[in-house]
């Protein structure tokens, strides 16, 4: 491909300058789409001026003068001129003007005209120098694309340059998307009243129209274009992913008669809803395949998901088989430790616990008991069950943690046997998330709440709040309810993570990247001290009649415990905290919780600690403090907090403010960044491309139509590495 600086008219220094931009060769420039569009509106003559209606000018300056008569103090005035008339502008205190609006330039000015006597004057208006190169087109009033720009390259230069490489090039570029596929997309995408006609453009026409759009019908169609094919080439790799996957793998069929079903279903002491009997239909139907169920399980706080997961890991032992759950930290897995020995007291069902805090002893005693099959169910953080020996491993369930990849279900397989897995997440998902980022994953939601849930109420606290919200703490207290107070987060730099499943004298290496476990109880030290200070004047000065204990993630996992144990036994009144209590924590009679610093939080995280108060059947209040002043987005998070209990409502709003890429991050983003497609604006597009690509994977599971070489090529170029696709791993 042609080197930039022989494209006619570029040359090596300006060449040299847009190397800065990324662009090289002359293919570069075809894909360097613009940022936006903009349609400036057409000139207007002097004649059809109106005061206070925004207008734009195009002239030549004709004359110009800068006066200064005090030092600081300054006035630049210029006469533009055209073939309708004459117009003047004013600049006060800005002498640079002078050497901008220098005679015998051409310009395209806007602003809001207004008569000064007999002429119309235009004080500091927005203006454009045009170079003599593109005068000719000035006031065409045409669609202007705007590109991202750089020190020494100049936009008329840009829109030059890309008007001229997609003349000559753009039929160069090979086409990918068959016809049949376009017409069918535009088919797809007209039923969600995004129509761009009988068949989405050929790619040289998008090139060119993207660029130099005729028309603005032209320029969302160029758009459309891009946008999908970007998603569907996703979407592809992610259907050849699940589909090589449930080919290549091998699990353990688990047959779940009727009898057993209700033999397990009856072992809870509550009625299970309708979301959770759904979802175990699903589960209990893919646990009977012979290749590994991969499903990921979200559902608000408080919604039942553990029910689900306990169902499929009773159904693995009553099939013969060990099943694993994994937690983020001890204290969730000595949580689910706990809830599982109580459901299932009196049955032959075995549970072990593997944790950071056992004794050399215990752990070595633990591990004879899994791998001889002793044990049936093993409960642990997830550093440490990976690399044991199981007597017959075939279910992995993990709790708050959303990706699962193949790297990690290797390292649990065993005899070429892979397990089942299942995945929970108390964070919803954004739909457009799901359908990319989990685009291998098949998805299950729970909404229902178990009956009997008390409301939770969420108050943003205004300055004088705080002495009357003490006294609101201590009436609950009065009334036999407990309390939560989190404290602020001052500082992100961890000071360790010695309860993220290691644990000293484990000698286990840290879970795969992957599978990295959250910063729950990562705290920082600045946060410590936070909590410290909170705690001391707390039980000193504010509670001193109350019962106030200290949490927080650096404490001894055995002092943690023992705190965790006395709360929930309701020998302390008041639990001063950091997010160590974010996850799984489960106390019914505490039912207040006051978040300090709650501006320091996302909304996932505020949900989450949320989601502490609402376990029982007494009503919940949360109130948010916040620190000095909010900005504009951290006022509307807490707003959208404060007016939604919804989790699947707060993750979309959560999307929309902070964008796909703050929100994913960089350990779960997995996939390369997108070009041109949004997906908290694309959503409409996103699903025809998820759904297109999923039947075409249905019909052609290895795309060998020869009519599809092209676009499969580019499927495996773009995401081949990253999906492993057609490695054979």
């Amino acid at each position: 491909m042609t080197p930039l600086q022989f494209v006619p008219g570029v040359g090596s220094a300006r060449a040299e300058r847009f190397r800065k931009l990324g662009l090289r060769k002359a293919q570069d420039v075809l894909f360097f789409f613009p940022r936006e569009h903009q349609f400036p509106p057409p000139p207007t003559r002097v004649d059809d001026l109106h005061e206070g209606k925004s207008a734009t000018f195009i002239g030549k300056v004709i004359d110009a003068e800068l006066v200064s008569r005090t030092p600081g103090k300054s006035i630049f005035a210029a006469i533009i001129e055209n073939e309708s008339g004459v117009v003047r502008i004013v600049f006060f205190n800005q002498p640079f003007r002078a050497e901008q609006l220098t005679l015998d330039r051409l310009v395209r000015l806007s602003g809001n005209p207004k008569l000064a006597g007999l002429r119309w004057e235009f004080t500091h208006p927005k203006y454009e120098i045009i170079d003599s190169e593109e005068a000719d087109d000035a006031g065409t009033g045409s669609i202007e694309s705007v590109y991202p720009l750089t020190e020494g390259v100049k936009e008329y230069e840009l829109r030059r340059l890309t008007k001229q490489v997609s003349e000559v090039l753009a039929d160069e570029i090979k086409e990918v998307m068959p016809a049949e596929l376009r017409k069918a997309a535009a088919k797809a995408l007209g039923r969600v009243d995004l129509n761009v006609g009988d068949s989405l453009p050929s790619i040289a026409t998008t090139l060119r129209h993207i660029h130099c759009p005729p028309s603005a019908e032209a320029l969302t169609a160029a758009r459309t274009r891009l946008i999908f094919q970007e998603l569907l080439v996703m979407q592809l790799a992610l259907a050849m992913r699940r589909q090589s996957l449930t080919g290549r793998l091998r699990a353990t069929p688990l047959d779940c008669s009727a009898q057993i079903k209700q033999r397990i279903i009856r072992r809870f002491p509550f009625e299970l809803t309708g979301d959770q009997l759904r979802v175990i239909e699903t589960i209990a139907g893919e646990l009977q395949r012979q290749f590994p169920m991969n499903r990921l399980l979200q559902g608000d706080v408080g919604s039942g998901k553990t029910v689900v997961a306990i169902f499929a890991m009773m159904l693995t032992v009553a099939c013969g088989h060990q099943a694993t759950l994994m937690a983020p930290t001890e204290v969730l897995a000595r949580q689910h430790f706990a809830t599982l020995q109580k459901i299932l007291a009196g049955s032959k069902v075995t549970v072990g616990l593997l944790c950071g805090s056992l004794g050399a002893a215990e752990r070595r005693e633990t591990l004879q008991q899994i791998a001889s099959g002793e044990i049936d169910l093993i409960v642990g953080t997830q550093a440490l069950v990976f690399d044991i020996q199981f007597h017959s491993l075939a279910l992995c369930v993990i709790d708050e943690q959303h990706k699962f990849g193949v790297g990690q279900r290797v390292r649990l397989r065993q005899g070429g046997v892979d397990p089942h897995c299942l995945v929970m997440s108390a964070t919803p998902i954004p739909r457009s998330i799901a359908m990319t980022q989990f685009g291998d994953v098949d998805l299950s939601t729970i909404r229902d709440k178990p009956a009997g849930r008390g409301e939770v109420h969420t108050y943003l606290a205004v300055d004088g709040w705080k002495d009357r919200w003490w006294d609101f703490i201590r009436q609950r207290v009065a009334e036999g309810r407990q309390v939560y107070i989190v404290a602020p987060r001052v500082g992100d730099q961890d000071m360790g993570n010695e309860d993220r499943g290691g644990g000293e004298g484990t000698g286990k290496e840290p879970a795969d990247p992957i599978v990295e476990l959250s910063d729950d109880e990562a705290v920082a030290a600045e946060d410590i001290t936070s909590v410290s200070r909170t705690y001391e004047h707390l039980s000193k000065e504010v509670f001193k009649e109350l019962r106030v204990e200290l949490l927080h993630g650096r404490m001894k996992a055995d002092a943690k415990q023992a705190v965790m144990d006395r709360f929930a036994e309701g020998d302390i009144d008041v639990l001063v905290t950091t997010t160590v209590i974010e996850v799984g924590v489960d106390v019914a009679n505490a039912t207040v919780m006051t978040i300090l610093g709650g501006n320091r939080f996302g909304l996932a995280q505020l949900h989450q600690l949320r989601g502490r108060v609402s376990r029982g059947v007494h009503a919940g209040h949360v109130c948010v403090f916040t620190d000095g002043e909010r900005s504009p987005e951290e006022s509307e998070r807490l707003k959208v907090f404060e007016s939604t209990n919804d989790g699947f409502e707060l993750a979309e709003a959560d999307f929309r403010l902070r964008g796909p890429g703050d929100l994913l991050g960089k350990k779960q983003s997995g996939l390369p960044p997108l070009r041109i497609a949004d997906l908290s604006r694309d959503i409409e597009i996103l699903q025809v491309a998820r759904k297109l690509a999923q039947e075409l994977i249905d019909e052609d599971p290895a795309m060998e139509d020869e009519s599809l070489t092209l676009l499969k090529e580019q499927v495996l170029r773009r995401y081949g590495e990253r999906l492993h696709l057609g490695d054979g791993a």
